[in-house]
C-alpha cells in the first residue's frame, strides 16, 4: 500500500494559536490521521498521536495485524459504525468469527478483537468500516466529506445503511459529522462513535489530567479482554472520578463511563489537560444519543484515548438485564447523527 492516499486540509490563516492543518485517509472511512496547531507562545504541537506519515501505509496494509481495517483505531481517529466497542458471541475459530445476536437477528461478525492471554475471548470490535473506502469525495482546503453505501456492512446487518462523513477546519475548531441513514424497508440498530488518539505535548504523562463530565463507570472483568460485567457504579469518592479533573498519575485505564451530565447547551464535554506544555483540549459532542464515553490510556504512553460514543460496550449482551445500552433501534427512512468539535484552550496555572 505505498500508493496509501492521504489528503491534507489547511485551515484559513489566523493570528496566534488555532488549529494549522489536517490529514484524512478515505481509504480508512475517512478517519483522522493528524492534527497540527500551534500554541499562544508560537510553538506547534500535534494534537493526534500517529506514526511518521512514510510508516503508515507499512501499518495500514491489510496483514495479520490490520485484520478487518484493526489497525485503523491504533493511532490517529477513526469512525466507528454500525457500533463502537466490543460484540460478543460465540466463536468459531475456524471462520474467525463469532455469532451473536443483534436486535433480534442472528448474525456472523468477524472476531477482530479480544484479549492477549491464552484462552481469552474473541469478539468483534469497533464495527464495519474500519478498511471502507468512502465514495463521492469532496476536499476543500478547510474539509472534506464522503459517503459510504454500507448496505448490510456484509455481515447481514437489519436493513440498509448509508453514512455520510464530513470534517470541518478552521483556526478554532476541528469537527466531525456522521450521518447514518436507513435506506433500506426494516429499522436498523446504529451505535456510531469516534476513536481519538489525543497527544500530550509535553510528553509527561503523569500531570496531565483528563475532564469527564461522568457520573458512573461499567466495570470490567479484567484489562486483558475488557468484558463489562453488568454493574454501574457510581464514580463518587473512587479515583475514577474525573468530573472536576483528575492526573493520570501511573493509572492504566480502559474504561467505560456513562450517566454523562450536559451543559446548558446539551452538549458532553470532556478536556484533556497537559499543563506542563500550557495545552487544553476541549471535545464538544452535541448529539442526544451520546451514552458513554471510553477512555484508554497507559504508563509510559503519551496519549490519552478518549471515545464519545452511542453505546455501551457489549449493547446486546445478557448482562445489562434490559437496560437502555444506546443503540438507536433507526426506522426506515430516518437519519441518526453524530459530531464532535475539538478546541484549544489555556489551562489554568
Amino acid at each position: 500500500m505505498s500508493g496509501l492516499e492521504i489528503i491534507d486540509l489547511t485551515a484559513p490563516s489566523a493570528p496566534g494559536a488555532g488549529f494549522l492543518g489536517a490529514s484524512l485517509i478515505p481509504t480508512r472511512a475517512l478517519m483522522l490521521l493528524y492534527l497540527r496547531a500551534r500554541l499562544a507562545d508560537g510553538r506547534e504541537v500535534a494534537v493526534i498521536h500517529a506514526p511518521e506519515r512514510s510508516l503508515v501505509p507499512g501499518l495500514l496494509d491489510g496483514g495479520a495485524a490490520d485484520f478487518q481495517g484493526n489497525a485503523s483505531f491504533s493511532f490517529g481517529g477513526a469512525v466507528l459504525a454500525p457500533f463502537a466497542n466490543r460484540i460478543r458471541g460465540r466463536f468459531d475459530a475456524a471462520s474467525r468469527s463469532i455469532e451473536t445476536s443483534i436486535a433480534g437477528h442472528r448474525l456472523r461478525l468477524p472476531a477482530n478483537g479480544g484479549g492477549a492471554a491464552p484462552g481469552a475471548e474473541r469478539y468483534a470490535i469497533h464495527g464495519r468500516i474500519l478498511a471502507t473506502p468512502v465514495t463521492g469525495l469532496q476536499v476543500q482546503p478547510g474539509s472534506a466529506s464522503g459517503v459510504i453505501d454500507a448496505g448490510d456492512f456484509g455481515v447481514g446487518w437489519p436493513s440498509s445503511t448509508r453514512l455520510g462523513i464530513s470534517w470541518t477546519l478552521s483556526a478554532v475548531a476541528l469537527t466531525l459529522r456522521v450521518e447514518a441513514s436507513n435506506v433500506g424497508r426494516e429499522p436498523t440498530p446504529i451505535g456510531l462513535g469516534w476513536h481519538p488518539y489525543f497527544a500530550l505535548p509535553s510528553g509527561q504523562r503523569a500531570q496531565a489530567r483528563l475532564r469527564l463530565p461522568a457520573s458512573a463507570r461499567l466495570p470490567v472483568n479484567d484489562y486483558d479482554e475488557v468484558l463489562p460485567t453488568g454493574q454501574v457504579l457510581p464514580v463518587a469518592g473512587t479515583s475514577f472520578d474525573f468530573r472536576g479533573g483528575a492526573a493520570l498519575g501511573d493509572r492504566y485505564l480502559d474504561d467505560c463511563f456513562t450517566a454523562l451530565d450536559r451543559n446548558a447547551e446539551g452538549a458532553v464535554v470532556c478536556e484533556v489537560i497537559d499543563a506542563a506544555a500550557a495545552y487544553g483540549l476541549r471535545v464538544t459532542s452535541t448529539s442526544p444519543h451520546i451514552r458513554a464515553v471510553q477512555t484508554f490510556t497507559a504508563p509510559g504512553r503519551p496519549f490519552v484515548v478518549v471515545e464519545p460514543q452511542f453505546n455501551l460496550a457489549n449493547p446486546y449482551g445478557a448482562e445489562w438485564g434490559g437496560r437502555e445500552t444506546g443503540m438507536v433501534l433507526l426506522p426506515p427512512g430516518a437519519t441518526v447523527s453524530y459530531d464532535a468539535t475539538l478546541t484549544l484552550f489555556t489551562p489554568s496555572a
